[in-house]
């Protein structure tokens, strides 16, 4: 699976944004898809993960608002991003595994991976 994150930019604190990550290959379906994110200086943070049935769930510092979703007639995921904060600010990654039934927040338990999206928060 190949994937290619977009929708990234500058956005003001307690602004909105919607990412994008688009899926190709085959199968993409099966796949359970997440979001991580890395900040200059800092390791790659779980943010959200989507199983092919669409269970959720989030890492603790974007819970409540950040919602991921997936469009499984697209081979589309999101992440709508609200309220956000200036810690918010990273490169955000979109990860693909073959969905075993339990949703991972590791990055080792993925092996597709797209380039990053750029999201600035400024105050």
């Amino acid at each position: 699976v190949q994937l290619q994150a977009s929708g990234g930019g500058l956005v003001q604190a307690g602004g909105s944004l919607r990412l994008s990550c688009a899926a190709s290959g085959r199968d993409v379906s099966w796949y359970a898809m997440a979001w991580f994110r890395q900040a200059p200086g800092k390791e790659r943070e779980f943010v959200a993960a989507i199983s092919m049935s669409s269970s959720t769930t989030y890492g603790d510092s974007v819970n409540g608002r950040f919602t991921i979703s997936r469009d499984n007639t697209k081979n589309l995921m999101y992440l709508q991003m609200n309220n956000l904060k200036r810690e918010d600010t990273a490169v955000y990654f979109c990860a693909a595994r073959w969905d075993r039934g339990l949703l991972a927040d590791t990055m080792g338990e993925y092996d597709n991976w797209g380039q990053g999206t750029q999201v600035t928060v400024s105050s």
